[in-house]
């Protein structure tokens, strides 16, 4: 899909028709947005604006060469934006350009801060007018999700937090799959939240980037801070839950092998007894006893009562 955004008179236009592309100065454009595109709008405008995306290969890779370069009036940015779906997050590649005041952008997915951006663009676009704000409203978003969704994972915790208050006798193992699974999401969430600050630094050191927008950098820098400290205490609050849970269940299987144990140690005198008597020997005195059996049982009731009796005492049931 292509989107095109070009300024016409005080509002900002849209055009998905990509045989209309010469019709639009290219004084008047402003962001060229590509999502999933076919291989001919792709190579239509590589062609007509003489620009290169990124590979997917390089989108992914991590060097700082790879994520953030600037050649004369160009720059050239990939980075991972986060996508959720079922699963939980999952890295979505985003390649862009800005070259003479032009944003381009490509991706292979929906991503909602694309979608949130335009709603912004929208409700004020005069404000809009070249491809430098558009891309730093798309990073303003982006840090502006990433805050909601440290809420989101703090929510959770607090939830969890919660059931733990209310574990008396089972710990439920989901609880155990959950933390785990909110660790890898706040794992994911730190490296989007640096890979953000690593563009907006480089962004703040281009010097084509122009100067007005240099504020907006400074507080986003000042924002993405705060995140990853958040970020940090969810670890830590994570840490701790995925400690005590563990911690109640080694307590739970400790009252399980105590309760064999002391079952074990109930039926040992019991058991001697029947030992003795289950004996072959020719001269035994109690076998010619008229009450021998039933002496027999009873000596082996009070046996585990009286070892029972014991551990009660000494409170070790």
């Amino acid at each position: 899909m292509l989107r095109i955004y070009y300024k016409k008179n005080t509002r900002l236009a849209k055009e998905y028709d990509l045989t209309l592309l010469r019709d639009i100065p290219m004084e008047s454009l402003v962001w060229v947005d590509l999502q999933n595109p076919t291989i001919e709008e792709k190579v239509t405008i590589e062609t007509y604006f003489d620009i290169k995306y990124s590979s997917e290969e390089e989108s992914v890779e991590i060097e700082s060469s790879s994520r953030f370069s600037e050649v004369d009036n160009e720059i050239i940015i990939n980075s991972n934006f986060l996508s959720i779906n079922e699963q939980g997050f999952e890295y979505s590649p985003v390649s862009m350009i800005l070259e003479k005041g032009i944003l381009f952008t490509y991706r292979d997915d929906d991503l909602k801060t694309f979608g949130e951006s335009v709603k912004k663009i929208r409700s004020n676009p005069t404000l809009y007018v070249n491809g430098y704000q558009i891309l730093s409203t798309i990073l303003e978003t982006c840090i502006d999700q990433d805050a909601d969704l440290i809420e989101n994972i703090a929510r959770e915790i607090a939830e969890l937090n919660k059931s733990l208050k209310t574990t008396t006798e089972k710990v439920d193992e989901d609880d155990l799959l959950k933390i785990s699974s909110l660790q890898n999401d706040n794992m994911m969430l730190r490296e989007n939240i640096i890979d953000k600050q690593r563009m907006i630094s480089s962004l703040m050191r281009s010097s084509t980037f122009p100067e007005e927008s240099m504020g907006v950098l400074r507080l986003m820098i000042k924002d993405i801070s705060s995140l990853l400290e958040h970020n940090k205490f969810a670890f830590e609050r994570l840490e701790y839950l995925q400690d005590t849970f563990l911690g109640l269940i080694n307590i739970e299987q400790n009252r399980i092998i105590k309760i064999f144990t002391v079952a074990t140690v109930a039926f040992m005198p019991p058991t001697l007894i029947a030992s003795i008597y289950g004996m072959n020997f020719k001269v035994m005195p109690e076998l010619n006893w008229q009450y021998g059996y039933l002496v027999a049982i009873v000596l082996m009731i009070l046996s585990s009562f009286g070892t029972l009796v014991y551990f009660k005492k000494r409170r070790w049931l």
